[in-house]
């Protein structure tokens, strides 16, 4: 199973809510676990693999998305909480 386990943000994030700030995700399960840009885990999802993210009991699965500006990133399925849950993980 693939999971996201930590996020980079960009320098100078001015909104910590949107998931458009985040750089690198990093993910474990794939070939080489490690911190990957928030383009190729959009591209690696849109493949059709699934990645949870490592926030239990649900471990939501996260779902690619290209913004106004043709910028590809990744965001969480919707649930319950106010927040994307890639906010919950773990920031370096």
């Amino acid at each position: 199973m693939y999971k996201a386990k930590k996020i980079i943000r960009k320098p100078g994030c001015t909104n910590p809510k949107s998931t458009l700030e985040i750089a690198k995700i990093y993910l474990t399960g794939v070939k080489n676990d490690g911190f990957y840009t928030k383009e190729a885990v959009h591209d690696f999802v849109r493949k059709g693999n699934i990645v949870r993210i490592d926030i239990g009991p649900s471990y939501p699965k996260l779902i690619d998305a290209i913004s106004s500006r043709g910028e590809k990133y990744v965001r969480s399925e919707p649930n319950d909480t106010p927040n994307d849950n890639l906010f919950r993980l773990p920031r370096v």
